[in-house]
């Protein structure tokens, strides 16, 4: 019997990295997930794969009411919606003198308007069944999750544009949670270090994202990888299971009084590189 046995859960950005360690540890407690990418293909492989009666959506979470649709998937593949966790982004760093007004509202888009749009999307099956159950006089507890980065709550050199989109998401967590706390909805996030994606690999690598006609480079250079670990108490950074159960802790019955909160997974370190 898992701890999270008829749950449904959506983890956005989780055909790879930290968002399908997510939704592979979800499923591995009992919830059913509904896998989400831009990839369509990944999806699909990612949500046969974690099994579990997972099922997928892809699309581009930026694009006009592509967020409603997942929503409203999940909501008809899964029946319901219990768990909402908000990971979906990438990084496209530079420093400010240079940085154009489309890499940094590319940021914003994902890291802060996308989570507003699920959320507001998913608002009638959080809110509504709640309602129901207060009246009731049962309490039935729901998890939103978003994912912020210690580039939001600290800054990073050459990270403007993600650090802003990652600090807005930390106020859009904290006022959720005073909206929707009367509905039993715990709103928290986390705030992740340095983990080992691909996000974080080394820059040697060659990786890329393809936004449209853009090629955007991603990865870290060996070095500062080399260095960034050295500022790290616990001497590694983290892999995506990891950091997948920071995530999990507030998606269970244990942190149903942990609410408008960000959790720190950092490895005891508050600055340098991130996931």
């Amino acid at each position: 019997m898992g701890v999270l046995d008829g749950k449904a859960a959506i983890v956005t950005g989780s055909a790879r990295g930290i968002g399908r360690a997510t939704a592979e540890l979800l499923t591995e407690h009992g919830a059913r997930v509904l896998v989400n990418d831009l990839d369509g293909e990944l999806a699909e492989q990612a949500a046969s794969e974690i099994g579990g009666g997972a099922t997928a959506f892809a699309g581009d979470l930026t694009k006009p009411g592509v967020c409603e649709g997942l929503v409203e998937t999940a909501a008809a593949e899964l029946g319901k919606i219990d768990i909402i966790v908000n990971n979906a982004g990438y990084t496209w760093d530079g420093v400010l003198h240079q940085m154009t007004d489309e890499q940094f509202q590319a940021m914003i888009d994902i890291h802060t308007v996308v989570p507003f749009r699920v959320l507001r999307a998913a608002a009638p099956y959080l809110r509504e069944p709640a309602k129901r159950e207060r009246d009731e006089g049962r309490e039935v507890f729901r998890k939103v999750v978003n994912v912020s980065s210690i580039s939001g709550t600290m800054g990073n050199a050459g990270q403007a544009n993600y650090a802003s989109g990652k600090a807005a998401v930390v106020g859009l967590t904290r006022t959720l949670a005073k909206e929707w706390g009367q509905f039993k909805v715990n709103v928290n996030a986390v705030a992740f270090g340095f983990v080992e994606t691909r996000l974080t690999a080394a820059k040697e690598d060659g990786a890329t994202f393809e936004k449209g006609d853009v090629s955007i480079d991603l990865g870290i250079p060996e070095q500062m990888r080399s260095l960034a670990t050295m500022m790290i108490p616990l001497g590694r950074a983290a892999t995506p299971e990891e950091a997948a159960g920071g995530v999990f802790i507030l998606c269970t019955p244990w942190s149903n009084f942990v609410h408008g909160q960000v959790l720190n997974v950092t490895g005891g370190s508050f600055a340098g590189m991130t996931s």
